[in-house]
Parts: structure tokens; sequence; C-alpha cells
């Protein structure tokens, strides 16, 4: 039994996408992170920020995204999402599950509200330095991770979506669209968004 812990719209958008990906069955439990006063004091047991995403899988509790997709891609390997261990792509798949979470999620956040800061005194850097890491790394190779679709794109493909095409705090450079571009063509992403909303059916970002 695999459960998940969702927020239309949210960020946990990226693993509903790696879950229609690895197409095993889940239930999906909607968590209302807008209430006011945010979601109930019980969810806390599960997600102890109260945030999504999270999954229960056969009793065991998993929290953010890196987490989760370095559990789910080793509990199903069959899908083909991760390089193995000892594979040459693990390192860069590994680095860039992480640097979604620890760099990019925090860039665009602070991005959105306007945050002033000195790069310097902040572990994720600059919004400069993010974008052109970014448009540098998808310049060489068409993947997160190299030359075949992984369990990171799902995040790093979500990351950019949302910075790009929802809040507009990542710019529209052609490295950008040119992966997005590749990425709409998934079947699995395609539902992904008409099961959280992001679009209608039938339509493209």
């Amino acid at each position: 039994m695999l459960t998940f812990y969702h927020s239309p719209q949210s960020r946990s958008f990226s693993i509903l996408w790696l879950l229609e990906e690895l197409g095993q069955p889940y239930e999906m439990k909607l968590v209302d992170i807008r209430a006011e006063g945010g979601p109930p004091e019980s969810y806390r047991a599960i997600q102890p920020h109260k945030k999504v995403p999270a999954i229960i899988h056969d009793g065991t509790t998993v929290t953010e995204r890196a987490a989760i997709c370095l559990y789910l891609t080793e509990q199903f390997p069959e899908a083909g999402l991760a390089p193995a261990v000892g594979d040459a792509d693990r390192p860069a798949f590994l680095t860039s599950l992480v640097y979604t979470d620890a760099v990019l999620d925090p860039i665009i956040a602070t991005s959105i509200h306007k945050f002033k800061y000195e790069a310097r005194g902040f572990s994720f850097g600059s919004h400069a330095d993010t974008v052109a890491n970014l448009a540098k790394k998808l310049g060489e190779h068409p993947y997160a991770a190299g030359e075949r679709f992984t369990a990171a794109d799902t995040q790093l493909g979500a990351g950019i979506h949302f910075g790009m095409n929802i809040v507009g705090v990542l710019p529209r450079l052609p490295v950008f669209e040119a992966y997005m571009e590749r990425m709409i063509e998934r079947p699995a992403l395609q539902r992904t968004m008409q099961k959280d909303g992001t679009l209608e059916p039938g339509q493209v970002p």
C-alpha cells in the first residue's frame, strides 16, 4: 500500500509526477495547506512541519522530495528511473535531486517574495548563479542526469515549470523551453497536470 499526501498546485506536484512515471497503484490524500491555520495538527505526525509531500509505503513514512525519490526508485527499480549504484550517471542523478530541493526551491521562494539577501551568507547562493548553472547543465545534456530521463527530471522539470510558467521568476531561456518541450511529451506529465488541476485536459504549458 502506497499513500501519497498531496496539495494541488504545490511542490508535491513533482512527486505526483514521479508516481505517474512509476506506474504503481497509490492512494492520494489531499492536504489543505492553504487552510487558515494550515493542515490539522494530526498531520504533524506524518510531516513534522505540516508540509507536502509525504508518503507512507507499507507502514514506512518518508518526507522530503529527494528522499521520496530515492526511496521509491529503490523500491521499484523495474521502472528504470534511477541509475544504479556504480553507474556513471549516478553522481549527476544524486546531485540534481538534492540541488532541486536545496538550491532551486529556495531560489524560487525568495524570488517570489522578493527577499533581498547577500548570496554569500546563504547556503543556496544567488538567483543568477542558479540560472547560469541550470542553463549550462541543460545545454550540455538533454536531461537532469545526462542522456536519459530519470526521477531527477520529475523534480527539476517541475521546478523549472513552476518557476518559469507559473510564477515567472525564472527567465524563458531557449534551453529551459526546449527542456520543458521534452518533458511535456511524456504522458505521465500530461496526466499529472490534469490530476493536479495545473492545466485543463488538452492544454500545454
